[in-house]
């Protein structure tokens, strides 16, 4: 099959599997099918990028820097819905309705989708712009970072009209929240508020690759056009879904329609109590009338259209006493205050442990012992104290104090400027942050060691064979077959599961190490930047600073860990045992005038070299990075998911396009 014919066959193979896994839920190929392809077309759309299209599912990696948001006035005002938090106002609103149409009205309810309101512009089947809602006459233009979200299409099936809007909703889901937050903790970092906030600030992030990392999702259900080609609003969300939208209809109780309010009220009845189940936040349910004409005879107000209201949830909250607090201790030392209570129902679970997250939280609440607090249950896994009941507090009670010394260990904390969390500072002689690293080590992300769970670390810390990750690669046979309950089996099991660990790449195996704020995408940075251990080890605050997205809180602890000589010889031993600490790719050439005199720009996602590293190598042969196509640019360096403006842009203005391969030749790299 010639290239162009099997770029199309790829592109309309791989978007047809996206929008079974994100839209309907239904895997068609598995992960590693779906990996090969999407390299295949890469590799395509580099050689032939005349065939590469717009809608190329390569485009969902992002890539794009934006430095400035634009402002975009919307063609249909983005007005908001008026909010009711009573049943009663609620039938008012629909006896309006009755009374202005002069005959009953069908209902139709949805979710109230706790997240950042978006509308998208489609051209002839093609995603043209996406805006945020702003101040409902202008919005922000985020349609790179928007094109990463595998819910929304970039191209549309079947027919549908030329131009037109689609609005809804955009989301972070409670577990990939929960992970980002549990990240943070684990760096000691600021826990995020809620997936709400974080999905808004998300969608403002310059670097569209970074929130792909994200995984957004959307619901979309709001049609606007000139010329409305339905007659209702569930008629177009039919349409919608047939098109390749995620609408409220990709599950059967997530919209209710009604003649009249009794079957509206059985659906928001229901959903109060059982929104917890939810894999993503709601704070309510929209009621719609469905008629598009009815719609029409309604009208709007000022601000809000008269034929919608949102019934908004309250918070479900609680109250209980409190009766003591635990301090946990994280592998980066970070200490984390969780209070114990008097057993309480809410949103349908026994809660008997509340967050603290630190004692900022606690000062703020002024909390005491034996106080009554009220627990709120939101998307987090433990349920957070908002509150407390001063007038039902017991006058001789002590408030609380956050410790000041290791609840484990027993030495004093430290609390570092700009931090949130206590830190325990003793790293190397303290139990839970000892076990702590070895499990982060030897975890599916880091160094995925088959044959090893944290009971066997537990394990093999307290009976005194492993203080480090180092340790585990000097363990025999004698050794596992010594802990309780482990056979012949298992140990066999262990130590090829460590032998395997041995072909794990750089990035993973430095991400392995547990350096404290170098999660994965902060160790791939390091990893492809220096090139091996040796080199980041000896890093300069400077050098380290220079790469994108590496601030001063991470080069400072990448320095601190190397200055740490027990860290150094852990490296040492590890590297003895056979671990990867250096990249196998061909790395940054010497330094030469090849370049001299020649500016660039890079766009795009590329396979063997990050943006960083092409800068230095452009940097390092006498070249200059710009960040924007002008008539002053020699070449636009461009990768998979190459910006469009940045593209057009160098068209237009005879600027030359550079593969990834061409480069490599350029340079001698290939």
């Amino acid at each position: 099959m010639d290239p162009k014919h099997r770029i199309e066959e790829l592109t309309q193979l791989l978007n047809q599997a996206n929008h079974e896994y994100y839209v309907n839920a239904n895997s068609v190929m598995s992960d590693f099918d779906f990996d090969q392809l999407l390299k295949e077309l890469e590799v395509l759309e580099k050689q032939f990028p005349e065939w590469a299209s717009d809608h190329s599912p390569t485009k969902r990696v992002g890539g794009d820097i934006t430095k400035k948001f634009e402002s975009v006035a919307h063609r249909f005002p983005m007005l908001s819905l008026s909010n009711t938090y009573s049943i009663q106002e609620l039938t008012d609103f629909y006896e309006r309705v009755v009374k202005t149409l002069g005959e009953d009205a069908d209902l139709v309810a949805e979710l109230k989708y706790d997240g950042v309101a978006i509308s998208i512009q489609y051209e002839n089947g093609f995603l043209k712009r996406a805006l945020t809602r702003g101040d409902g006459e202008f919005g922000e233009d985020v349609t790179a970072n928007v094109k990463t979200i595998g819910s929304i299409p970039l191209k549309l099936r079947g027919a549908f009209p030329s131009d037109f809007e689609i609005r809804g909703e955009i989301f972070m889901p409670r577990e990939v929240f929960n992970e980002l937050n549990q990240r943070r903790q684990e760096q000691g970092e600021a826990l995020l508020a809620n997936p709400r906030n974080t999905a808004a600030g998300t969608l403002k992030l310059q670097d569209s690759a970074v929130v792909a990392q994200r995984k957004l999702d959307s619901f979309l259900y709001g049609f606007y056009s000139i010329e409305m080609p339905f007659q209702s609003h569930t008629q177009s969300l039919e349409m919608c879904r047939e098109w390749g939208f995620k609408t409220p209809l990709i599950h059967p109780t997530y919209l209710a329609k009604s003649k009249g309010l009794s079957g509206i009220l059985d659906f928001i009845n229901y959903w109060d109590q059982a929104r917890y189940e939810l894999p993503f936040d709601i704070d309510g349910v929209v009621i719609k009338v469905d008629r598009f004409d009815h719609q029409k005879a309604l009208g709007f107000t000022a601000k809000s259209p008269r034929w919608a209201v949102a019934y908004k949830f309250t918070s479900q909250k609680v109250k209980t006493r409190l009766l003591s607090i635990d301090y946990q201790v994280g592998r980066t030392g970070a200490i984390t205050p969780v209070a114990n209570l008097e057993p309480v129902l809410l949103g349908g679970t026994t809660v008997r442990r509340a967050s603290l997250h630190n004692a900022d939280q606690i000062r703020k609440l002024d909390l005491h012992y034996s106080d009554y607090v009220y627990v709120e249950k939101g998307g987090e896994i433990i349920p957070k104290i908002v509150g407390v009941e001063v007038a039902e507090r017991i006058s001789s009670t002590e408030s609380v104090e956050f410790i000041d010394h290791c609840p484990v260990c027993q030495t004093k904390l430290v609390k570092e400027e700009g931090l949130a969390q206590h830190l325990c500072p003793n790293a190397d002689g303290c139990m839970p942050q000892i076990k702590g690293r070895i499990i982060h080590f030897i975890s599916r992300k880091a160094m995925g060691i088959e044959g090893i769970g944290e009971e066997t670390v537990e394990a093999l810390v307290d009976k005194g064979l492993v203080k480090n990750a180092a340790d585990l690669y000097d363990l025999n046979k004698e050794d596992l077959l010594s802990l309780e309950r482990f056979g012949e089996k298992s140990a066999d099991n262990l130590l090829a599961g460590l032998q395997e660990s041995k072909t794990i790449p750089f990035e993973r195996t430095l991400f392995a190490l547990g350096i404290k704020m170098v999660g994965e995408t902060v160790a791939k940075k390091l990893a492809r930047h220096f090139g091996s251990i040796q080199a980041l080890a000896t890093a300069s605050f400077e050098d380290l600073v220079h790469i994108h997205e590496i601030g001063d809180r991470i080069a400072e602890s990448v320095i601190q860990f190397f200055a740490n000589p027990e860290n150094r010889e852990m490296i040492r031993r590890l590297e003895q045992a056979g671990l990867i600490f250096e990249r196998n790719e061909t790395e940054v050439i010497a330094g030469s005038q090849k370049l001299s005199q020649l500016s660039f720009v890079i766009s795009g996602v590329f396979e063997t070299f990050d943006r960083d590293e092409l800068k230095t190598i452009i940097e390092r042969n006498g070249g200059e990075v710009k960040s924007g196509v002008s008539k002053n640019v020699n070449y636009l360096l461009a990768g998979s998911g190459v910006g469009p403006t940045k593209l057009e842009k160098a068209k237009a203005l005879g600027v030359a396009l550079v593969s990834e391969s061409e480069f490599k030749q350029l340079m001698d790299l290939s």
